[in-house]
């Protein structure tokens, strides 16, 4: 099976686990679902980030996180796409339910959260927003 999107599967296998209050989820691994995995993990939405070596490719195994019987993460939208990338100046980068949630950045310094592109002032194409 081809994925023309795999950061848009990413965020529907964890937006699918969640629905059906699975524990954790798996998924092909990259190195950029790593990076985005690693940002989940550092602002809470998600317990542990794993990768398993196997054949003929590595799994990215993430351990969802819920408090008190609810997931961490509420929702989760794509902003670029393969078919329309969306890129924003450090000036304009949006703020994810007003601050509470989070836009995940790709930059020329990596992947960031809004807050960490707007300290660093650099901007970048949008991937998506988490609350």
């Amino acid at each position: 099976m081809l994925i023309t999107d795999p950061i848009g599967d990413m965020l529907i296998r964890i937006k699918n686990a969640l629905l059906s209050a699975n524990l954790q989820v798996k998924m092909p691994h990259s190195k950029m679902k790593e990076a985005i995995a690693f940002k989940l993990k550092e602002n809470g939405y998600i317990s542990e980030v794993s990768v398993e070596e196997k054949t003929p490719q590595k799994e990215l195994v993430l351990v969802l996180k819920y408090v008190d019987d609810l997931p961490a993460i509420s929702g989760i939208e794509r902003i670029s796409k393969p078919g329309r990338r969306l890129y924003s100046s450090k000036d304009s980068i949006p703020v994810s339910l007003n601050g509470y949630g989070i836009t995940i950045v790709s930059t020329n310094k990596g992947i960031l959260t809004d807050k960490e592109a707007t300290k660093l002032n650099v901007g970048g194409e949008l991937i998506c927003k988490i609350w």
